[in-house]
């Protein structure tokens, strides 16, 4: 285990290293100048020849990827263009409410989805399955802007019981986990569901039943073991697509995290910002997926690792 821990681990530097080049020539290909944008619209020629020499854009492209490489490697992510501030701050600013908001809205997500995935195998072709399958549709298919306008609309602005934007409370975190969460725990229950349907038609669970278990033990002992590991393979994408921030979400509610940090780095050309922020987002969906691996040990330990 602690050796394919390690080798994982060291797999992480040639895949930043390529995501790094990728997102370094992406950026760079944005069309509009970054030195104009911060210079201002008035700015005249020699103004914006300044500024780009300042920001470090009059270089080659090499030597502007040696020089952003060589200071990442080291922890320093350079300033903003957009706020002249690092980019350590700027993130470490939007982070946590990111975390928080995307912890929230997995847990109810997992729970409500699992439940309901579960219920519909177990009771498949009957009421509970068609109830619970036409929720998950329905979440999938509600746009999450419409769904957080129609929850803004009746907690906030009719009944008055929860505030609207912001991220100053646990009350804040309600609506947009809400929102966030919906579409997760819809594909979540189907997910679960088939994962389950296969494995309840396996013959051990049918020997678990011709002995007499409890229906209850059988579920929770015999079956979900075994269909938990795509199920825990689906929650780790989810996890890795939530953390990266849902804009949607962010704008509905003006909620201060990463997604919107990124869609208004990408507007003002922030070169620092968005590749950190994509780099960021990168070494997230792999430790995500490592977590996820070695998780599969400790569902089934018939697993092994080499």
């Amino acid at each position: 285990m602690l050796n394919y821990f390690l080798k994982r681990l060291l797999g992480l530097l040639p895949t930043l290293l390529i995501v790094a080049v990728l997102v370094f020539l992406f950026v760079h290909m944005l069309p509009g100048d970054p030195a104009r944008l911060a210079a201002g619209q008035d700015a005249d020629e020699a103004t914006i020849a300044l500024v780009r020499q300042e920001l470090g854009l009059d270089k080659p492209l090499p030597e502007q990827f040696v020089h952003f490489f060589s200071r990442m490697v080291q922890g320093d992510f350079g300033l903003s263009m957009r706020t002249r501030r690092p980019v350590s701050a700027e993130i470490g600013e939007r982070f946590m409410p990111t975390l928080l908001l995307t912890i929230s809205s997995m847990v109810w997500s997992v729970i409500f989805g699992m439940g309901i995935g579960i219920a519909s195998a177990v009771y498949r072709n009957k009421w509970p399955d068609r109830l619970g399958m036409t929720l998950a549709v329905s979440g999938i298919s509600f746009p999450a802007f419409a769904l957080g306008m129609m929850l803004m609309q009746v907690f906030s602005v009719q009944l008055g019981w929860l505030p609207t934007v912001g991220a100053d409370s646990w009350r804040h975190y309600i609506l947009p986990s809400i929102t966030l969460g919906a579409a997760v725990a819809a594909v979540m229950a189907r997910f679960t569901r088939a994962s389950f349907v296969e494995v309840v038609q396996e013959d051990f669970v049918r020997t678990a039943r011709a002995k007499g278990l409890n229906e209850r033990v059988v579920v929770l002992k015999h079956c979900l073991r075994n269909a938990l590991i795509p199920v825990v393979t689906m929650m780790g994408l989810q996890f890795g697509f939530l953390l990266g921030g849902s804009i949607v979400v962010e704008a509905v509610f003006n909620w201060p995290g990463l997604g919107r940090l990124l869609v208004d780095a990408v507007t003002a050309r922030d070169y620092p910002v968005i590749q950190t922020l994509v780099l960021l987002f990168s070494l997230e969906f792999i430790l995500i997926n490592l977590v996820v691996d070695v998780l599969y040990g400790f569902i089934n330990p018939t697993i092994r690792y080499k």
